[in-house]
């Protein structure tokens, strides 16, 4: 494990009791009562061991593609850990600045995976050079999108441009659902080749704790890769989950909620707008905001003493302690942050 950043340091880490926690983007006031009773329920049947049957048919259906197209998780994290066990790939290559952990379980694979780094004076998007700096010998790449920790939405037909025969593009759609309609998600196309798309139901529908997420990708794929999971990977409660979430009421539910994420998002963005030391790179797109902010340790540091959890950056390749994500949320925390804010600059 390489010793420049740490690759297994997440959002969590940085909660504590009594702080406002802006550290971790998983939706306030989740999950809904709704499912918080569907989940309930599925607590009678306990006694049998999960089958995944009707949680695989449910989400196939959502994304309009065959049950063997589909494999169930215990949240996106699960799928980083099986594509680096069963695959073996020669030249992995990952798209920073990104989630740490792709990278991190290639590495406990054995793998050695390059970097791909994509620069702040791009806003950190995905360029026709960036693709075109791509070798031909990677046979597996990663990316986000909308890719943590940026915020950055790269268009469908970028990230495509990724794939080629022999290689296997493992796209990460987690934040997918928190944009409006999921205007650039690949999770529909089957006409790419190598095509594996991630996604996450913890974040919209507060189930961190729960662990669900799936794969899409070749029956092939999901047939090898089935193969690296013990008997009876995911439990009741999150096939039941899993089910529920991809329902047309949590879908409308989900897009509502995204609608939500956007205004909120551009309510604290044109709040911070105000202070001439912070900078927000790019166009966010996603539920939370990279901010570049001179002495930025310090200033989480003193955000902390002052009630507040931000997420450091420096863990993520390509970023330094200089950054700092934060997560959207209601503009009524937004206000009492940018006021924390204000009194600790004014210092």
């Amino acid at each position: 494990m390489p010793t420049d950043h740490d690759l297994r340091h997440h959002g969590d880490a940085e909660t504590a009791p009594g702080l406002v926690d802006l550290a971790v983007n998983v939706r306030t006031g989740t999950p809904p009562q709704w499912l918080r009773e569907t989940l309930a329920a599925s607590l009678a049947d306990l006694a049998a061991y999960p089958d995944g049957t009707a949680a695989r048919a449910a989400v196939a259906a959502h994304h309009d593609r065959p049950s063997a197209e589909v494999l169930l998780t215990a949240g996106a994290a699960e799928a980083f850990v099986l594509l680096a066990r069963a695959l073996t790939p020669r030249h992995p290559l990952i798209v920073h600045p990104q989630f740490t952990e792709p990278e991190a379980a290639l590495r406990d694979a054995g793998h050695k995976p390059d970097r791909l780094v994509l620069r702040p004076e791009d806003g950190f998007r995905l360029t026709p050079e960036a693709i075109a700096s791509v070798p031909d010998s990677a046979d597996l790449v990663v990316i986000g999108n909308p890719t943590n920790p940026t915020s950055v939405l790269h268009p469908a037909e970028a990230v495509a441009r990724l794939a080629r025969p022999g290689r296997t593009l493992i796209v990460d759609e987690a934040f997918a659902d928190t944009v409006p309609g999921e205007p650039e998600s690949l999770a529909t196309r089957r006409d790419i080749p190598g095509l594996v798309v991630l996604r996450s139901l913890t974040k919209t529908w507060g189930l961190a704790g729960l662990r669900i997420g799936y794969l899409l990708a070749e029956a092939d794929t999901v047939a090898r890769l089935s193969l690296a999971q013990p008997l009876w990977p995911v439990s009741t409660p999150a096939l039941t989950a899993a089910i529920a979430c991809v329902s047309p009421r949590a879908v409308a539910e989900a897009n509502h909620a995204a609608l939500t994420i956007q205004a909120d998002r551009e309510y604290l963005r044109s709040a911070l707008a105000r202070f001439p030391g912070i900078r927000v790179h790019g166009e966010p797109r996603a539920s939370f905001l990279l901010l570049e902010v001179a002495d930025g340790a310090a200033l989480r540091e003193a955000l902390r003493e002052a009630g507040f959890a931000t997420r450091r950056a420096d863990t993520f390749p390509g970023l330094d302690e200089n950054w700092l994500r934060i997560a959207v949320r209601p503009p009524e925390t937004t206000n009492a942050f940018v006021h924390a804010l204000t009194m600790l600059l004014r210092t």
